[in-house]
């Protein structure tokens, strides 16, 4: 039989499964559900819908794998609730069952594919498909792939409203613990609705506004996108997986814990935000850190969606690693205690905020590092057989993100994935990325690595910008296509756009003029620097307020481009159209922030 025949089921059959036993609850939804929700409503089914695939043991019955599965059901609330709401509106409340069904769909075959676990990880990567009905569908949808009637895989598909990746590790532990005859603990980590309950209890309010005052420190000051760079474009993008594992690694992950007294987790995460900073040339490196918020012990093993960025805001301006660890733990922890907020309202801060600076916030970075959780996605990883460190790519997958970075397992061998913008990263770049953060953790396993040698030691180098590219409040900008984007907003009109000198009364100098990697960047990464835009008009002139939102519509996917902090319309434009000093010498017709949304028509 070829191998194409046995990736068909010879029978499919769907079973109903009926449970009882639990608890009929209703209350409102928690933030992390609300926020997954926004998802979920939102974005394609298939970027958002989370799987994964369960070994069957050898000898497993059809009916006890099915059994286990009811069982967690019953045990679970996240698994009996449903969020009901009206057409068109979105769910804010959560409604637990005490009884139910759900379906389990059995694929047999006379013969499975060799590699029978990639098989039945593309059964459940295409029941991502379709999205789930909140208000009324069971948030699973499970499939088992049978060889000859003998259960060998549970490919299972899930809402992310009622789960993260977290929580269908702790199901997969827990059903390989019934299916080896083992008995469960009684639930202690916190369900859906008891964490919705803290989230309301004052403290939990005080936390939530805490946290929104964290983010938006950083989305006000830090860089707007960490890939501000030319190559960088668009938002969602097609990316291709890329897979390391290496003992190599893990051996010097633990020598640099050892030799430091950090944890390997920190140690990990010090490394790769030192590479990305170095890499992107910024000063600060703003990643985010989605699997945070199960630090809390109580909030570890939750079957529930606690998918809520921790926003790490890391300081490199130090002369090393081991500087830099030091402050890493501190950074994490200060996010790890903000990552509990209302969505929605963070979404309205971040909006508001960026409207006023004039910016585009870019969720550019992800590191998630599940190696730590109490049970992973990933199973243990065996050593590779070949060259050290093994290296393999994987299917593409759009992402809204331009490096995305899994960590599955730290020893005894360092097991991550990485997903980097084919934009700004060739597949060799990637390789040599991710091989850099190995050899950096072998030069840090012996020694202090000073940062001026990170290209020499990992052989990543900085991304090269031309004289076009400054730093301007914290990011890095190219005034000339922030005129160039401006004028086409405009209809053509004729821009110019200056950098203002932090010394108080200077005249704003010409677009571009100070290159990458000069010393101008000012306090912080050019706080105190500018930009001053000059529009030329013979005609009705825009407002500055119409200039201002014309060009906020601009932004997003070319982070390059940061919204000047004052508006300048002129009486049509000079002969020196590339000196500030002329556009200063022109009829001014109107100035202003355009930060007010009066006239924007």
């Amino acid at each position: 039989m070829s191998e194409r025949d046995s990736s068909r089921p010879r029978s499919t059959r769907t079973l109903t499964v009926p449970y009882t036993g639990g608890a009929e609850r209703r209350g409102p939804a928690t933030m992390g559900q609300a926020n997954m929700i926004r998802c979920v409503l939102r974005d394609d089914p298939v970027h958002i819908n989370i799987y994964d695939v369960w070994p069957v043991p050898d000898g497993t019955r059809l009916e006890a794998a099915i059994d286990a599965l009811r069982t967690l059901v019953v045990r679970h609330e996240a698994l009996r609730t449903t969020f009901p709401h009206a057409s068109g509106t979105a769910p804010c409340e959560q409604v637990v069952a005490a009884e139910g069904d759900f379906t389990v769909t059995v694929l047999d075959h006379a013969e499975l594919p060799p590699d029978g676990a990639r098989y039945a990880t593309t059964v459940a990567r295409r029941a991502r498909a379709g999205r789930f009905r909140l208000d009324r569908e069971f948030p699973l949808r499970v499939s088992v792939v049978a060889q000859d009637g003998a259960p060998a895989f549970v490919a299972v598909t899930a809402s992310h409203a009622a789960t993260d990746g977290s929580a269908l590790a702790v199901l997969r532990e827990e059903w390989l613990t019934l299916l080896g005859g083992g008995t469960l603990p009684p639930v202690t980590a916190l369900t859906p609705l008891g964490l919705a309950a803290e989230e309301a209890a004052p403290a939990g309010l005080r936390k939530s506004e805490a946290s929104l005052r964290y983010w938006e420190r950083i989305i006000r000051t830090g860089p707007q996108a960490m890939f501000a760079e030319p190559r960088a474009t668009g938002t969602d993008v097609r990316v291709p997986q890329l897979t390391l594992r290496s003992p190599r690694g893990a051996l010097a992950l633990a020598r640099v814990a050892e030799r430091t007294g950090g944890l390997p987790s920190t140690v990990l995460l010090t490394a790769w935000c030192a590479l990305i900073a170095h890499r992107t040339g910024q000063t600060t490196c703003v990643a985010a850190v989605p699997t945070s918020n199960r630090f809390l012990p109580r909030l570890a093993r939750t079957v529930n969606t606690v998918s809520q960025d921790a926003l790490l805001s890391l300081d490199v301006q130090v002369p090393s690693f081991d500087a830099l660890l030091r402050k890493a733990w501190g950074a994490a922890l200060n996010a790890y205690r903000h990552s509990q907020f209302d969505a929605l309202r963070l979404w309205e801060m971040i909006g508001d905020t960026t409207y006023e600076r004039g910016s585009h916030f870019a969720r550019d970075i992800v590191f998630n590092d599940v190696s730590t959780l109490p049970a992973t996605l990933a199973a243990a990883t065996p050593a590779p057989d070949g060259p050290e460190p093994e290296l393999s790519w994987g299917p593409d997958q759009m992402l809204p993100t331009r490096v995305l970075t899994f960590v599955h397992q730290t020893a005894p061998v360092l097991h991550l994935g990485m997903w980097a913008d084919p934009g700004l990263f060739t597949r060799d770049e990637t390789e040599v990325f991710v091989t850099g953060l190995v050899r950096l953790l072998e030069a840090a396993g012996t020694q202090d690595v000073p940062f001026t040698d990170l290209t020499e030691v990992t052989g990543v180098r900085p991304v090269g910008r031309d004289t076009g590219w400054t730093r301007v409040d914290g990011c890095w900008v190219s005034p000339p296509a922030v005129a160039d984007a401006l004028s086409q907003a405009l209809g053509g009109l004729p821009v110019h756009v200056g950098v203002d000198s932090p010394d108080a009364g200077a005249a704003p100098s010409g677009a571009g003029s100070s290159g990458a990697g000069s010393s101008d960047t000012a306090s912080e990464g050019g706080a105190g620097r500018h930009l001053t835009a000059f529009i030329a008009s013979d005609g009705s002139p825009p407002t500055p307020e119409k200039a201002h939102a014309a060009l906020m519509a601009a932004l997003p996917g070319r982070p390059g481009l940061l919204a000047p902090r004052r508006y300048v319309i002129v009486q049509g434009p000079p002969a020196e159209a590339d000196r500030s000093s002329a556009w200063l010498r022109q009829r001014i017709l109107m100035e202003g922030t355009g930060r007010g949304r009066g006239d924007v028509t």
